[in-house]
């Protein structure tokens, strides 16, 4: 496992990190100027978290799976992406239809009001069902707080994340992290040459979608917490692990359920943001479990893209020889 992650390094990610659990036995690694405890942008991990907090309302009788939330779109079709909600970020950050970087700038210190992307989103023409967007999960932050009268940050915090014993994962005040946590560059493949260090950003404009801020560590924690039913009940899980085909931003098409998707029978999520990036999967019963941060994202090398598929192969099959 050391070598596969030192391979993602010398292919050109300046800081990888990650944590392996296998039936107890606790591996951390970690390669460039970056320690294994260090704080990351998690990016749509965060989506879990919430739809966990979704699920509670649901047992409490607060929320129907069934519920309409924006027009034919219910809770159901937001958690599973099939409601048909356009996602908002071209919108938002306009410059990268047209091929330049502005829009990150313009927006870095930027506060984004939940309602204002939602409007983006439910304006933007209807996409296909199973098309992956940040919009529904938005809207399920804003029934969050039209339930409990909280901000849905504040609900999560108290019901997901701190049920499950996390010290270093949290929603950030303001654009910075605290704590110590590795430069984040973001490459907008080649279109920033070099790439550009975005570890100060307002992270408003993904709110409960995709901001979070958690370390390798929580997030096995945390996934082993729910896969055993500390966090929502074993039907509750079993409902988020109905999966169909959803379109991912990159265009492949992934396994999702409610805020969890499959990889070769392993359960968790990725996420990405501007300059960080995160891949947390976990096997059913929860013995093995490995989360990994890269601070560079939208590379555009293939010796990223052959080391990263190694680890991932072989972060998935144990001890065994990853397939190439």
């Amino acid at each position: 496992m050391k070598a596969a992650l030192e391979a993602i390094h010398r292919a050109g990610v300046p800081a990888v990190w990650a944590e392996v659990r296998d039936n107890g036995h606790v591996w951390q690694g970690a390669f460039g100027d970056v320690t294994p405890s260090a704080r990351h942008r998690v990016g749509s991990v965060t989506k879990t978290f919430t739809a966990a907090a979704v699920l509670q309302l649901v047992e409490r009788g607060k929320i129907g799976l069934d519920q309409p939330v924006h027009g034919e779109a219910t809770v159901r079709m937001l958690l599973n992406m099939t409601s048909g909600l356009a996602d908002y970020r071209f919108l938002a950050f306009p410059s990268l239809l047209e091929g330049s970087p502005k829009s990150l700038d313009d927006n870095q210190f930027r506060h984004f009001y939940p309602r204002e992307l939602i409007k983006l989103g439910v304006d933007a023409p209807a996409v296909p069902a199973g098309t992956y967007s940040n919009t529904g999960y938005l809207l399920l932050g804003r029934l969050i707080e039209s339930v409990t009268g909280m901000t849905a940050e504040r609900w999560i915090t108290r019901n997901v994340i701190e049920r499950a014993g996390l010290r270093n994962t949290m929603f950030p005040v303001g654009s910075r992290i605290e704590g110590p946590h590795a430069p984040m560059y973001e490459a907008l493949f080649g279109l920033l040459d070099p790439p550009r260090d975005y570890s100060v950003y307002d992270m408003s404009w993904v709110g409960v979608a995709a901001s979070l801020i958690s370390t390798v560590e929580d997030l096995n924690l945390f996934f082993a917490a729910l896969l055993d039913g500390k966090i929502v009940s074993p039907e509750s899980l079993r409902e988020m692990q109905k999966t169909g085909p959803v379109v991912a931003f990159d265009g492949s098409t992934v396994s999702y359920g409610f805020g969890l998707h499959e990889h070769n029978g392993f359960w968790g999520h990725d996420g990405s943001v501007w300059g960080a990036g995160t891949w947390s999967f976990h096997s059913p019963d929860g013995k093995r479990q490995v989360s990994l941060a890269l601070n560079l994202q939208r590379w555009n090398s293939s010796a990223i893209d052959e080391a990263l598929a190694e680890f991932r192969v072989l972060a998935v099959d144990g001890d065994r020889q990853p397939r190439v």
